[in-house]
């Protein structure tokens, strides 16, 4: 098991873990205002300090953390459960008018960024988590579509599918029963991939105030609040900025640390 694989697992465990901590516990109420008690320095009562309205940071990093993972988690469960079909179904039906249309609708996807589609969406919804998880997650169907039925191309070819045409079985079968199992280790990876970049789309997202609205916090918003204290208060920037640098950084390893243990090819050339 390689470094990276390990490192990445134990610094995206962390912030998982600290999600789902936030559930039951945080050392202080996230929306209590304390003014008092506003732009604290770290120390033993408030460990990353305090905001301008004195609520304390760490807690927020905590929910903060519990929304990115949320929205970041079902945007790439959409972009799978979409993108996934229809890049096995252009696969097998390479060349006709269907691959065509899948690929095309693709592009078009690909020419507008998801802060893009998230305003379009809040142009007409309003600003929410839920819309920042739809622009998202339309955003990873393409990716997802691509990917699969690239991987799939190369592997209708091969000899074992051949055997499963001659025994009679259809492309929706082959595709489910034999495509899409050798294509699984790819998509894995490619999901912690496309998990951290939903990190930091959510983030920027909420940055703009595209994203998770008050008084539910979110590290892009965070962000946003602390840009004209950074002179005289600057842990209000770092702390968030430092969450989702570690948790993009441990989602990455991750994902390198998952290619190189399930592709058998890596293996072998390192053993």
């Amino acid at each position: 098991m390689s470094r990276s694989l390990i490192l990445g697992a134990a610094l995206s465990s962390v912030v998982v873990l600290m999600a789902l901590l936030s559930f039951v516990w945080t050392p202080y109420d996230h929306a209590a205002l304390n003014i008092p008690d506003k732009l604290q320095l770290p120390n033993a009562q408030h460990w990353f300090g305090t905001d301008h309205f004195g609520r304390d940071i760490f807690s927020m990093i905590m929910v903060g953390a519990r929304t990115s993972i949320a929205v970041a988690l079902v945007a790439v469960g959409i972009g799978m459960a979409l993108g996934v079909p229809l890049g096995l179904t252009a696969a097998a039906r390479k060349g006709s008018w269907l691959d065509e249309l899948i690929m095309r609708g693709n592009d078009l996807v690909f020419a507008f960024p998801s802060l893009v589609i998230a305003i379009l969406i809040t142009a007409v919804f309003g600003p929410g988590a839920l819309n920042a998880i739809i622009a998202i997650g339309i955003f990873n169907i393409p990716v997802f579509a691509r990917i699969t039925r690239g991987a799939a191309l190369s592997l209708w070819e091969r000899e074992f599918i051949l055997a499963a045409r001659v025994a009679g079985k259809g492309a929706a079968r082959i595709s489910a029963e034999h495509i899409l199992p050798n294509v699984a280790n790819l998509l894995i990876v490619q999901g912690t991939i496309q998990f951290s970049l939903g990190i930091l789309a959510e983030a920027g997202l909420s940055y703009v105030g595209l994203g998770a609205q008050p008084p539910t916090p979110s590290w892009g918003r965070m962000l946003a609040d602390a840009q004209t204290m950074v002179s005289f208060a600057p842990h209000l920037a770092l702390i968030p900025g430092l969450a989702i640098i570690v948790t993009v950084l441990g989602l990455n390893l991750l994902g390198d640390g998952l290619r190189d243990w399930l592709d058998p090819r890596i293996r072998v050339a390192r053993a």
